[in-house]
């Protein structure tokens, strides 16, 4: 799931970025080139269109990486949980059976000549 979120900000990244890039910026802009265009549909309509895409875009940004949060994976809480059930799943080995009592260490004795 993090995989598509992720796939889907890059893509709202670049619509975005484009969006931007084709807004009349005070200096003429990209958007100066569509001016056959824009004498159609109107130069404000344009304008109020790219800018409600703008904020548009830019919140489904915010909206995607705040969920993108939800769906993060840390691979040590994967390594933990499969290591612990690994530890759970395994059969008790048997432990050596001691003597009740303590055997008293053994002497030495020495042959006599």
């Amino acid at each position: 799931m993090y995989t598509v979120i992720a796939i889907l900000i890059v893509i709202a990244s670049v619509i975005l970025t484009l969006v931007v890039l084709v807004q009349n910026s005070k200096g003429g802009g990209l958007a100066a080139n569509f001016a056959a265009g824009n004498q159609t549909f109107g130069v404000r309509q344009t304008a109020d269109f790219l800018e409600k895409a703008t904020w548009t875009l830019a919140i489904i940004i915010i909206v995607l990486c705040i969920a993108a949060t939800a769906f993060v994976s840390t691979k040590a809480d994967e390594n933990n949980s499969a290591l612990i059930e690994k530890i759970e799943n395994t059969a008790p080995v048997a432990q050596p059976q001691f003597p009740a009592e303590p055997v008293a260490p053994a002497t030495e004795e020495t042959p006599a000549n």
